[in-house]
């Protein structure tokens, strides 16, 4: 018997999963380790008395993307932000080249796999293959397939067809938190200060991130929305809706849960530090969308517009907006 551990997927998968050799059809059972889900960061925090607030939990696992290793080097006599700092911009940082220790160590390629990663992320939506082949000047052959899939096993990346597209337009899109968040703050950057993150939580920069990157989180928690939303058995898929060339209307929908009950739910992805205000212009924005959506499936499929948040909803004249409401609280739900 031969057991084999480790994270160099790419090689384990030409190697050992999808040899034609020897090894053929010879492996007895494949056990896949995913990052852990929001419940389980936060389960793993107590186990090392780090006490933070589920709003933090939640920022840490957009930063750490629920790799227990890197988690483990919280302090827990430090804020958030300062453990950021110490962890990504301070003196000595312990995590500041792991992105390119990451891939090194991971793929066989790791060059090719950096170029793909950078790419994706410079579109929330993703690419297609063809895309990726033209922007990257590379070829489109079994490489450049064995790349994607190992992205998409190792949880960096995910293939989806978007909403309207059809099937030949298969999307790859970056979830990665950890690579999200390296590439948009440190990069090629040269220059950091050591206190960064602190002197930037508020900033515009730092809020738009949060904003992207709570959609992912929401796109590695739909086990927990649908369980939210009563529909745990109902068989379902998932995708965003984003402006194509041709869209004169620029319509652009976070997340769409697509149901074979005959309900679309509509998806708007929201962390706001407090309740989240409805007022007339986004009222009337998310009813155009609504409509928009309602042009393009059956007669038959009912749109429930559907509000995921950090802390709620604000009760107003404008928030019957949102048939569904999520809360934070909701995707720590493992039952």
């Amino acid at each position: 018997m031969v057991i084999v551990c480790g994270s160099a997927n790419s090689w384990i998968q030409d190697k050992l999963l999808n040899n034609h050799g020897g090894l053929y059809n010879r492996v007895t059972y494949e056990i896949k380790l995913s990052p852990f889900n929001l419940k389980e960061c936060e389960d793993y925090y107590k186990s090392n008395n780090v006490i933070f607030s589920r709003y933090d939990i939640a920022q840490s696992y957009m930063i750490l993307g629920g790799i227990p290793y890197y988690m483990g080097y919280v302090n827990p006599g430090m804020s958030l932000a300062q453990n950021v700092d110490k962890l990504f911009f301070g003196k000595g940082a312990v995590l500041r080249d792991e992105y390119n220790r990451l891939f090194a160590s991971v793929f066989v390629n790791p060059e090719a796999v950096k170029n793909i990663v950078q790419l994706l992320y410079t579109r929330n939506a993703g690419y297609t293959r063809r895309e990726i082949v033209e922007k990257l000047g590379i070829t489109d052959g079994g490489r450049l397939s064995g790349n994607l899939n190992a992205l998409i096993s190792s949880d960096f990346i995910i293939k989806y067809v978007p909403f309207g597209y059809g099937k030949r337009e298969e999307h790859y899109k970056l979830i990665d938190p950890f690579c999200i968040f390296y590439l948009h703050f440190i990069g090629n950057q040269k220059r950091i200060s050591e206190k960064f993150w602190q002197q930037n939580v508020s900033s515009s920069s730092v809020s738009i991130w949060r904003g992207c990157a709570f959609e992912n989180v929401c796109f590695n928690h739909i086990e927990q929305i649908k369980r939210s939303l009563g529909i745990s058995g109902v068989q379902t898929e998932t995708s965003a809706w984003s402006k194509k060339e041709d869209d004169t209307e620029g319509t652009q929908i976070d997340l769409l849960i697509s149901r074979n009950d005959n309900v679309i739910n509509m998806c708007e992805i929201k962390y706001y530090s407090g309740e989240f205000k409805v007022n007339k212009d986004y009222y009337v924005k998310i009813l155009k969308r609504q409509a928009l959506l309602a042009e393009n499936v059956s007669p038959k499929i009912a749109i429930h517009s559907t509000l995921i948040t950090t802390f709620g909803l604000m009760k107003n004249e404008h928030s019957g907006a949102f048939s569904n409401v999520i809360v934070l609280d909701d995707l720590f739900k493992d039952e």
